[in-house]
């Protein structure tokens, strides 16, 4: 079963930001859209919602894409930002806003890799036939998509083998983008090298730290040095520029494709059942609706003292309400808090933003009333 796209009327908070998207029964749905809701202290509302995308297979690699690949016709799109804008695609106009959410041909987003990583495969997951913008950094993604240089942005936010991914929380609260879907991606970590060249005749493999720890078991038996890069696809891309006959990379094999490199071996991360969870990001939010589950994404801080995360917790279970998630960051702008001590006068703790995800829609009195509970218990919400 696949999801439909859903949307929520949003009731208005005053000091709250909020966002909701719709769900499926998890067994039967091999992908979902969500979206992340942020709460501020601002008197100004901002809802988020979701889109759902069938599960289709990625599309073919396009010329275009072929085009992209050489890393030479390649530009640091932190670079571009503030030196030559003309470097990037045609910005957006104002016609193109009404773009038919069935018709993903005119979409573009932005990810951070070159063609052929897995954030770029999320991307196409998720609008198959859109238009692709590589960019160097993962805040490139949020900044293209604010100067209008891509619609959306698709982000990396965890996954089964390396957990939560903490920069990107971070950049989620430092910028003004909203959370509008999500894509469940499927990792298949390929081992790949020139054509001709066998698994015995590789020296060094590389790859993005996160690939090479995955797969450190059929590593290790190869008996090669592992070397980090930036990039699974910009490793890939470096070798086959090279001509490097005794160097490996541990890509996808779409990334084969489009470099000309030869899979040598498939799968050979250490966990068959790979999954990287990926937020779709854009600059407006979409309106829930009514006629489906919601789930909902809120952040926030709480005053020290004795069993308070407990309480703040609480107010969704006395509702019923089922947490799906639970992640702490410390906050970075004031990371030590000083409390009373009766016995040494004074002592110092992390002071701790909270990112929870629950199961119920902002339109429902029940998420209402727990949010205004939460306030109650001195909790202050953030966007």
């Amino acid at each position: 079963m696949t999801m439909e796209s859903a949307a929520v009327a949003g009731n208005s908070f005053p000091q709250l930001r909020r966002g909701s998207f719709a769900l499926r029964p998890s067994e039967e749905v091999a992908f979902k859209m969500v979206s992340f809701v942020g709460l501020s202290a601002s008197s100004s509302c901002r809802t988020c919602g979701i889109n759902s995308f069938e599960d289709k297979k990625l599309s073919k690699p396009t010329s275009e894409m072929r085009r992209v690949a050489d890393h030479r016709d390649h530009r640091d799109i932190s670079k571009r930002l503030h030196k030559d804008l003309s470097s990037f695609p045609r910005p957006l106009t104002i016609s193109e806003f009404s773009i038919n959410s069935k018709d993903d041909t005119k979409v573009r987003i932005a990810f951070k890799g070159l063609p052929g990583s897995y954030s770029e495969d999320a991307a196409l997951k998720a609008y198959p036939k859109c238009q692709t913008v590589p960019c160097n950094e993962f805040e490139d993604t949020f900044k293209a998509v604010e100067l209008w240089l891509a619609d959306k942005a698709v982000l990396p936010i965890e996954s089964s083998s390396g957990g939560s991914i903490h920069r990107n929380y971070d950049l989620l609260l430092r910028h003004r983008l909203h959370i509008v879907g999500e894509v469940q991606l499927d990792v298949n970590f390929c081992l790949l090298a020139l054509p001709g060249i066998r698994a015995d005749h590789l020296m060094r493999v590389l790859s993005h730290p996160q690939a090479l720890a995955s797969s450190d078991t059929f590593l290790s038996k190869l008996g090669v040095a592992q070397e980090n890069a930036d990039d699974t696809a910009g490793a890939a891309q470096y070798i086959a520029s090279k001509r490097l006959r005794d160097v490996g990379v541990i890509a996808s094999a779409r990334a084969a494709t489009i470099y000309g490199l030869n899979v040598v071996a498939e799968s050979i991360q250490d966990d068959l059942y790979n999954v990287t969870r990926f937020l779709v990001l854009a600059r407006d939010p979409i309106i829930p609706r009514v006629d489906k589950p919601f789930k909902t994404s809120i952040v926030f801080t709480l005053d020290e003292g004795p069993g308070v995360l407990f309480k703040a917790l609480a107010v969704f279970s006395l509702r019923e309400i089922n947490l799906t998630k639970i992640e702490s960051r410390p906050q970075r702008n004031r990371p030590l808090r000083v409390v009373d001590d009766s016995n040494t006068g004074k002592a110092k703790y992390f002071d701790y933003l909270f990112y929870i995800d629950f199961e119920a829609s902002m339109v429902e009195p029940r998420a209402q009333n727990a949010l205004e509970h939460l306030q109650v218990l001195n909790a202050l919400l953030l966007c």
